[in-house]
């Protein structure tokens, strides 16, 4: 493939540059894939979206370099955030004081997901550090996967709330245990526990900058429409200063923009309509950041030695998660059953698991490489089985509007096609 788009490189000489014509074709396939695959399959367009960039990767496309740097990882975050800030949103704090089993439900999954990956990585002669990273990596689900299944699905109910919040909450979690550790991962000696002082720094910066973007929101707000389009512009705005900056002075953009959507909950409680007013614009941007991780993911330097580490992290992230969610299930309001889906719903990983990846890499090369070699091939297998299984999981609780119907006739499908 190389080949061919050197050659095709001597004789087109776009104004816009050769890379903006390569992804504005992966992005129109991309597009007409997940489109055809939910209509004929009744799976979410972000599977047909990460098969599309899977395949793109694999045949050599020259769009994505890793590790990510300058544009690609700057629009990587700022989709990110964008995701966050909107999940961040949908969480009232007053649901904890009234139901805190729902943070003890949080903290067991993700607690049970880090240490359990741990100690399977050094039974299997991981290396201490390595082991630890690929743990922190793991305890975060994806709340932009989940998010485009809800909206696919047409999804509402216990199981469907319950796998948003505790998706982002094990989001917060990494990003937060990642942002500190990745600076230090390199010290063997250097516990979890040393970590308290990057910690609190990363908290506290992230936390100035959500604040700064929370409070300048909710003064718009008291003079613009949370509908006008204007509005959303302003949003996308400040979020992509706030990407520019959190991560400058020591903390992280998606941790920043996940607070700040937590605040402006708080500070403005009616209901939000930012997913359908940040339009066409945010959903680019959403599924460009689906293909760009297929493809890193893809062109990773797949190394068989490694294959049953990645198995292993699989199956033990998987096992872990739902036995957590279960275990800590008594008293959280749900069922047994909706607790085990709720689990299985939480196995997608995606650009928030790249993104953590690429933080190691920007500290140590060498252990990042590591990280990265087991990572890769795991954030690819959790894009589209986890996003599958998510699926699988929502339909089974009973909880989406649409019935499952491979042939494509979904409920609703005719008013789809315009």
């Amino acid at each position: 493939m190389d080949q061919v788009m050197a050659i095709w490189a001597e004789w087109m000489k776009p104004s816009a540059g050769l890379p903006t014509v390569q992804w504005s074709l992966l992005l129109a396939i991309a597009a007409a894939a997940g489109h055809l695959l939910q209509r004929y399959s009744g799976l979410p367009k972000v599977v047909g979206y990460s098969i599309v960039g899977t395949l793109a990767g694999l045949a050599g496309f020259s769009g994505a370099a890793w590790p990510l740097q300058g544009v690609a990882l700057f629009l990587l975050e700022l989709g990110v955030s964008l995701v966050l800030f909107e999940s961040g949103g949908r969480i009232a704090l007053r649901w904890f004081r009234h139901n805190p089993m729902v943070l003890v439900q949080s903290l067991a999954e993700s607690t049970l997901t880090a240490i359990a990956v741990y100690h399977v990585l050094r039974w299997l002669e991981v290396r201490a550090s390595v082991a630890e990273g690929l743990a922190l990596i793991s305890m975060a689900a994806s709340p932009a996967v989940l998010t485009r299944i809800v909206l696919d699905t047409r999804a509402a109910g216990a199981v469907t709330e319950r796998a948003l919040a505790l998706s982002t909450l094990s989001t917060f979690y990494a990003l937060t245990l990642v942002s500190a550790r990745a600076g230090t991962l390199h010290r063997e000696e250097a516990m979890l526990t040393a970590t308290l002082y990057p910690v609190l720094v990363v908290l506290g910066v992230s936390f100035v900058v959500g604040a700064l973007l929370a409070l300048a929101l909710r003064s718009a707000l008291r003079f613009m429409s949370p509908t006008s389009e204007n509005t959303s512009i302003l949003l996308i705005s400040l979020i992509a200063a706030g990407t520019a900056l959190a991560a400058h002075f020591g903390g992280s953009a998606p941790l920043a923009a996940l607070i700040g959507g937590l605040m402006l909950k708080q500070l403005h409680p009616r209901p939000w309509t930012w997913t359908r007013q940040l339009g066409t614009a945010a959903s680019l941007l959403t599924m460009m950041m689906f293909v760009l991780v297929s493809v890193v993911a893809a062109k990773a330097d797949w190394n068989p030695a490694v294959a049953g580490l990645v198995a292993a992290v699989v199956f033990t992230r998987f096992f872990a998660k739902v036995a957590g969610v279960t275990l800590a299930n008594p008293g959280s309001g749900t069922t047994w059953r909706q607790a085990v889906w709720t689990g299985c719903a939480m196995g997608p990983m995606s650009s928030i698991a790249l993104l953590l990846v690429s933080q190691f890499m920007s500290t140590s090369m060498t252990l990042g490489s590591r990280i990265a070699s087991i990572a890769l091939p795991v954030i690819l297998m959790m894009e589209i089985l986890g996003a599958i299984i998510a699926t699988f999981a929502i339909y089974r609780a009973g909880e989406s509007l649409k019935p499952w119907d491979p042939r494509g006739a979904l409920a609703g499908v005719g008013e789809l096609r315009g």
